[in-house]
């Protein structure tokens, strides 16, 4: 990142902390992509807060922006079979933050599982949650009860341009790499799983290039709206990945299972928006196809009669390409920023809760006079 970039988004992130200042005695744990710009987040929440370790999400983790990450807090490894066990977890805790008023700042749920021992049994308090994604929105929500605020972004209207530039990269990236072994996307079918914001916005971009798109969602409402939007759906996902020779994952539910490989058409392409942890369940074929890597990011696995490509491993495809949603990122890092100084308050029940529309508003306003010339003086008012 440019430094005179640098200096406008911690700028940005400098104004959210002042207005939303954590308690002085707040400790955080951060989970988080390591891609580029990063650090300056993580910086901005170590001004917040006592920063005590920052967990990186695997396989999204840029070589170059781990070096800069290390100087602002411990680095420590993230799994979600270690994370799923509360025993691992509170021994965690208790070695990274003994005793502390902590706020976990969360991507993918992976503490949802540890923290109804984690809020009793932890010597310190668990002051709040901030979870940015759908995926950690439902694993949180899904618990009996929440025992400590869960403030989620993952449905803040901040998000919604986000979410839209990542369907749009996600794109870019699968277009990319089937170019690079050689091919090309004209003239396929496609199938989208999943019709959230991600997935509508990568379907929006694949019909805009001629592909013709079936979208399955387990969800019969989003199934309606795809159907108001004019694309073929499938009650069954079988029926939408047959003859399909794109498939892309956007649940972060696991949409592909062993059998639902097995019904892949001979040749197609897969891809996922999110980590093939949360996406796909490859273990289950692992001993059932050979792999072999025929492209930069492309495998190839086969089997006696059977064959298809998995794009990036699993993995969020447009990683492979930076999953650049330029500036409007940081709207959604501002707001989990927000967050952390609100939770830390202490005034919120447990349960489930969302920033204000006034908090929303300062941080589009503060983001606008930053990053654009829409209204320069808007602070001055």
């Amino acid at each position: 990142m440019e430094e005179l970039e640098a200096s406008r988004v911690g700028h940005f992130f400098r104004s959210v902390t002042e207005r939303f200042p954590a308690a002085p005695d707040t400790a955080s744990i951060v989970v988080t992509h390591l891609v580029d710009g990063r650090p300056i987040f993580l910086s901005a929440a170590a001004r917040a807060t006592d920063l005590r370790a920052i967990l990186p999400k695997p396989r999204s983790v840029q070589a170059d922006v781990l070096t800069p990450a290390e100087k602002v807090a411990t680095c420590d490894p993230l799994s979600r079979a270690d994370f799923s066990d509360p025993g691992f977890v509170l021994e965690y805790l208790e070695n990274r933050a003994p005793g502390r008023n902590l706020v976990i700042a969360d991507v993918g749920g992976y503490f949802a599982p540890a923290l109804g021992r984690i809020a009793k049994e932890y010597s310190g308090r668990i002051v709040a949650v901030v979870e940015d994604t759908e995926n950690g929105h439902q694993r949180y929500a899904a618990l009996d009860d929440q025992p400590v605020p869960v403030f989620s972004v993952a449905r803040s209207p901040l998000k919604v341009a986000e979410d839209y530039l990542v369907g749009h990269s996600v794109i870019f990236s699968v277009e990319a790499l089937i170019r690079g072994h050689g091919d090309i996307m004209s003239c396929r079918r496609a199938c989208v799983i999943g019709f959230g914001k991600i997935g509508s916005s990568a379907a929006s971009l694949l019909r805009a290039k001629g592909l013709p798109v079936v979208v399955f969602d387990a969800d019969p409402v989003k199934r309606t709206q795809a159907l108001s939007m004019g694309y073929q759906v499938a009650g069954m996902l079988a029926e939408a990945t047959a003859g399909a020779g794109i498939v892309i994952g956007a649940t972060g539910n696991v949409s592909l299972s062993a059998a639902d490989f097995s019904r892949l058409a001979n040749g197609a392409y897969v891809a996922s928006v999110t980590s093939s942890d949360d996406e796909m369940d490859l273990d289950s074929v692992a001993d059932l196809y050979r792999r072999t890597r025929v492209a930069p990011h492309v495998t190839r696995y086969d089997t006696t009669g059977h064959y298809f490509y998995l794009l990036a491993d699993g993995n969020a495809v447009n990683f492979v390409h930076g999953a650049s949603a330029g500036s409007f990122i940081y709207l959604v890092q501002a707001e989990i920023l927000a967050d952390i100084g609100l939770a830390a308050k202490g005034s919120y029940a447990s349960g489930m809760h969302e920033a204000d529309p006034q908090t929303r508003m300062f941080i589009a306003d503060s983001w606008l006079t930053t990053f654009t010339q829409e209204h320069p003086h808007a602070h001055h008012r």
